[in-house]
């Protein structure tokens, strides 16, 4: 029943990622399995292996049906299964991930993909999702949250701030289908807080309009736990 309920999961982001638009380059051949020899040079990519010395390993991954271990401070854990593990992904302009959420308030903390729109999918258990739209025309940032159960799907659009919270009181489980390769990402609170080296305080304490002991104190969670 597991692999049948992985295998739906499978299909249908396989259907969803074929009518949508990558954001990477089209591919001008029939794959190109990245290789990390770079001899000095750098590309918008990855360099490719010979055709004739690819093997089957380069299209593959497994594991993705294992739980992973929640118990990080924000109760979740993403498992990336971008260029970085699958060497055959290179200039296919997709990816997927595997988040599993802790019970009673694992979180997905608020981030951004800066290269790649999300299509997610909820396995297990409930989760409350959404995402902040850019300035619209009357200058305000609107919220968009739906509460997902297991079978439903949403959609994060490419480079706006979502999340993904576990509002249940099991485990729950999501997958997720990225329209890059190597979609990045950016941890709003780490990003903002735990830059190397740490952003002024001055531009923090104006930007959040809160006192410099507050800023003092973020940046000294998130720069510890992000340089450590």
């Amino acid at each position: 029943m597991e692999g049948l309920k992985f295998l739906i999961v499978f299909v249908v982001l396989a259907l969803a990622s074929s009518f949508a638009s990558a954001s990477d380059p089209s591919p001008l051949q029939d794959f190109c399995v990245a290789i990390n020899e770079t001899d000095g040079v750098f590309v918008n990519g990855k360099f490719c292996k010979d055709p004739q010395q690819v093997t089957e390993k380069e299209f593959f991954f497994s594991g993705l049906n294992v739980p992973r271990d929640t118990s990080s401070p924000v109760g979740s854990n993403v498992t990336a299964v971008n260029v970085a593990q699958i060497p055959g992904l290179n200039t296919l302009g997709i990816s997927l991930a595997r988040i599993d959420f802790a019970p009673y308030g694992g979180l997905n903390p608020p981030h951004t993909h800066p290269r790649a729109t999300e299509i997610l999918v909820v396995v297990e258990g409930t989760l409350y999702v959404g995402f902040v739209t850019s300035n619209l025309a009357n200058g305000d940032n609107r919220l968009i949250t739906k509460v997902l159960n297991p079978g439903d799907v949403f959609v994060f659009p490419v480079g706006l701030i979502h999340f993904q919270l576990n509002v249940g009181k099991t485990n729950a489980v999501a997958l997720a289908s990225l329209s890059s390769q190597n979609p990045g990402v950016i941890t709003i609170a780490n990003a903002v807080f735990g830059a190397d080296p740490p952003i002024n305080p001055n531009v923090l304490t104006k930007a959040f309009q809160v006192d410099k002991k507050v800023v003092d104190y973020l940046q000294k969670q998130f720069w510890t736990d992000n340089n450590n």
